[in-house]
């Protein structure tokens, strides 16, 4: 499946080739858990190649999608506190709102 070829891709530094297929892949047809998790890897694809808006927005888009799976999930708040701690101005509104609902800061 594309989706374990985009998180292995992730996890292996070939971020190029996630971001070339992550976005694109339809996960409608798959249960909501897998579905979330793909869109981690591909948040965490973009991240890795600073692309922090785009990162921000999959997450997001996640978030609205299963919320309960996106603030308990340990790579969704590594991500945000890792953003949050990167920032060398003060964080877009919509990254500190999530990192409160995800709990990692006050």
């Amino acid at each position: 499946m594309v989706i374990h070829r985009v998180a292995t891709a992730t996890e292996l530094g070939n971020v190029q080739v996630a971001i070339d297929l992550g976005p694109q892949v339809d996960t409608s047809a798959l249960p909501m858990e897998r579905r979330v998790r793909h869109s981690l890897e591909v948040a965490r694809a973009y991240s890795s190649w600073n692309r922090l808006d785009n990162a921000l927005e999959t997450l997001l888009t996640a978030e609205r999608t299963a919320p309960e799976q996106v603030h308990y999930h340990r790579l969704s708040r590594s991500l945000v506190l890792g953003w949050i701690r990167r920032q060398r101005s003060k964080p877009s509104t919509a990254l500190v709102d999530l990192a409160r609902r995800l709990n990692v800061l006050d």
